[in-house]
């Protein structure tokens, strides 16, 4: 499955531009990254890919729209996935690309190669 082209677009209505925004297929999904980090992504399983703290993680896992992603068979720390459902309300569509971005511009930007 492609990602959905149509989530990216509105993904990037909710992320302001900048010089630290990037965007890279990856995973199947349109990956959008913030000084090398990745933030958010269209999943190309459907719904949104997110990117938050770890210690966050189990706490945000109480939303029933929220679980882990998964790769490889395992549960990927500080990655969850929003379904597809969740993701078409705008509303919850940004509170999570804003959860997204705003972890990844805490990190540190990655040094281009």
């Amino acid at each position: 499955m492609a990602y959905d082209e149509e989530l990216a677009d509105r993904i990037r209505l909710h992320i302001k531009p900048g010089p630290e925004l990037s965007e890279r297929k990856m995973f199947g999904g349109l990956a959008f990254l913030i000084g090398g980090n990745m933030a958010v992504a269209a999943s190309g399983q459907g719904g949104l890919l997110v990117r938050v703290d770890p210690k966050d993680s189990d706490e945000l896992l109480e939303f029933d729209f929220v679980e882990s992603m998964v790769m490889g068979g395992r549960d990927v720390t500080g990655w969850l996935r929003v379904t597809p459902e969740a993701a078409d309300d705008d509303a919850v569509l940004r509170e999570w690309v804003d959860r997204g971005v705003g972890y990844a511009r805490s990190l540190p930007p990655k040094k281009k190669k």
